[in-house]
């Protein structure tokens, strides 16, 4: 029996269980939406900057902007969404702090935006409250796993020594 025991090695010390078909699935999902939100966002930008009674302005509405202001807020916001839709699969949690952050504020500007274009910004809400929920359960077996990257102490920065959150 003695020959049909594992051998004991350095390599066969404990390791982190590999990601499952959900994680996985929410991280791509995470992504792909982080990157249809920034593209929104980019994309009503321009149509306010390009035309300005493309969205209608409300009246009496206390947080009423310019509409060529809030066209510029929309394509920075949108441009700094999908440069954090880029940096997701790197598996740090810098990424995941910046994917939750930013699409806290992709929220909140767009309940700011609702009376202006009210069905799209509840949708947008939506998306962006799913991308927190999938970003929460984020893991960085799973960025590894898709990205093919064996995931050993030496190939993560310093403030990944001690992340319980993987």
């Amino acid at each position: 029996m003695a020959e049909h025991a594992r051998p004991q090695g350095p390599a066969a010390g404990p390791r982190e269980p590999a990601a499952g078909p959900l994680a996985v699935t929410t991280v791509v999902f995470s992504v792909c939406v982080l990157t249809i939100v920034g593209s929104y966002h980019a994309i009503a930008g321009f149509a306010a900057l390009i035309d300005d009674r493309f969205f209608a302005r409300p009246d009496d509405y206390p947080y009423a902007l310019d509409v060529t202001a809030w066209g510029w807020l929309h394509l920075i916001i949108g441009m700094i969404v999908l440069a954090a839709a880029l940096t997701l699969l790197s598996g740090y949690l810098w990424a995941r702090a910046v994917g939750v952050t930013v699409a806290g504020l992709s929220a909140l500007e767009c309940y700011f935006f609702v009376p202006y274009y009210p069905v799209w910004c509840l949708v947008m809400i939506a998306l962006d409250v799913l991308v927190i929920w999938s970003l929460v359960r984020y893991a960085r077996p799973v960025s590894h796993e898709l990205l093919g990257a064996a995931d050993t102490d030496h190939e993560h920065g310093p403030d990944d020594a001690d992340d319980t959150a993987r």
